[in-house]
């Protein structure tokens, strides 16, 4: 079991929507995770640090070995947040399971993944 962490700005997230909206969020979600989003800068700053948190669970961060599409964000029936990786990740990962938890406060969004 891996762990990982990740607290992101939300002022800061709220910044780079204003001056790029779609282009920035179509780098680093899918467009049905726009949609979960519903532009609100708290839940894209959670998805955030839900993507980068599952990147240091995985201990690789963002990049060569694994991308922001890579990894995959939903909502169960209750509104909480479910994680997973596309499936050739998973295997290359050798994980069976992720879970996340989301929370934000007024300036900040973290996530936490737990990789087993």
């Amino acid at each position: 079991m891996e762990i990982g962490v990740d607290i992101v700005s939300i002022f800061r997230i709220k910044k780079i929507l204003d001056k790029h909206a779609d282009a920035f969020l179509k780098k680093f979600l899918s467009l049905e995770e726009i949609a979960l989003t519903k532009y609100n800068p708290q839940t894209i700053a959670g998805f955030w640090a839900a993507k980068e948190a599952c990147s240091k669970a995985l201990g690789v961060g963002i990049g060569k070995h694994l991308s922001f599409l890579d990894i995959q964000l939903t909502k169960n029936h209750n509104n909480a947040p479910l994680i997973t990786l596309i499936n050739n990740k998973m295997e290359y990962f050798e994980i069976k399971n992720l879970k996340v938890s989301i929370t934000h406060e007024t300036e900040f969004a973290i996530a936490v993944v737990i990789a087993q």
